[in-house]
C-alpha cells in the first residue's frame, strides 16, 4: 500500500490549473504561460530556482535550457534523474529580459511556492541561487556564504531540510564553480538518507555560454 497521501497528489494538478490564470503581478501581462513546476509529485527532493527564462516561458516547463541540462548531469552524478525530483521556481512567470525578480513580484508569487511544498511534502528543498535561498530561509544572506550548509526550517506548514546550492547557471558564467557545485550535490544522497555512491569525477559542462540577458542574481 502506498504511503503517499493520495489526496495531496490529486490536489497538485488542481492547484496548477488554478495558478495558470494568475494575475497577481505585472508579469502576467507579458508571459506566454505560467511555468508552474514539473516532476515527481511526491518527490523527497525538490529544487527551487529563480524564475523562468525564455525557453521555459515557451515550453511551460522549468529548467529546460542550458542550466537545466547541467542540473540533469549533476543529478546523474548522484544516481538520480529528473523524474525522481520536483523542480519549481520562486516566480512562475518570466521577468522581461530575464531581469531579477522584484520584491513585489516575489511577494505576490510566494504563496504558490509554499503551497507546492505543502502538497509535494519533500524531505529536502534545495534552493538554487540567491533569490530562492533568501526567500525560503528568511535570511538575507547570500548563497556564497551558505551554500552546502543544510538547515531545518518551516516553509508554510511544512518542516523541511533546506539545502542552499549555487544556481547551475553560475557554472556557465564561472566554470570554476562547477567543482563546488558538484561537491555540494554529492552530499544530497546523505541528506536524503540514501546510500548512493556518486562518481569521483566532476561533470564537464558541455554547454554554451549563457547569454548576457540571463538572470544575474545567482551569486
Amino acid at each position: 500500500m502506498s504511503a503517499v497521501p493520495v489526496e495531496h497528489v490529486d490536489e497538485l494538478p488542481v492547484f496548477e490549473e488554478s495558478v495558470a490564470g494568475c494575475t497577481r503581478c505585472r508579469l502576467s501581462q507579458g508571459r506566454t504561460q505560467v511555468v508552474f513546476g514539473a516532476g515527481n509529485p511526491h518527490a523527497d527532493l525538490m529544487f527551487v530556482g529563480e524564475a523562468p527564462g525564455f525557453h521555459e516561458d515557451k515550453q511551460g516547463l522549468p529548467f529546460v535550457g542550458q542550466a537545466g541540462k547541467l542540473l540533469e548531469k549533476l543529478l546523474a552524478q548522484i544516481g538520480m534523474q529528473r523524474s525522481d525530483v520536483y523542480i519549481a521556481n520562486v516566480l512562475k512567470c518570466r521577468p522581461p529580459g530575464n531581469r531579477d525578480p522584484q520584491p513585489d513580484e516575489i511577494e505576490a508569487c510566494e504563496s504558490h511556492l509554499f503551497r507546492q511544498i505543502e502538497l509535494i511534502e519533500p524531505m529536502v528543498v534545495a534552493t538554487l541561487g540567491n533569490f530562492a535561498t533568501k526567500l525560503l530561509s528568511g535570511r538575507q544572506v547570500g548563497i556564497t556564504r551558505v551554500h552546502g550548509q543544510e538547515q531545518q526550517t518551516t516553509i508554510g506548514s511544512r518542516s523541511v531540510m533546506l539545502y542552499p546550492l549555487y544556481h547551475p547557471a553560475a557554472a556557465l558564467y564561472t566554470p570554476a564553480m562547477l567543482t563546488v557545485l558538484s561537491e555540494d550535490f554529492a552530499r544530497l544522497p546523505q541528506l536524503l538518507g540514501r546510500s548512493l555512491e556518486p562518481p569521483a569525477t566532476v561533470v564537464e559542462p558541455e554547454l554554451k555560454l549563457v547569454a548576457a540577458t540571463e538572470q544575474l542574481g545567482l551569486f
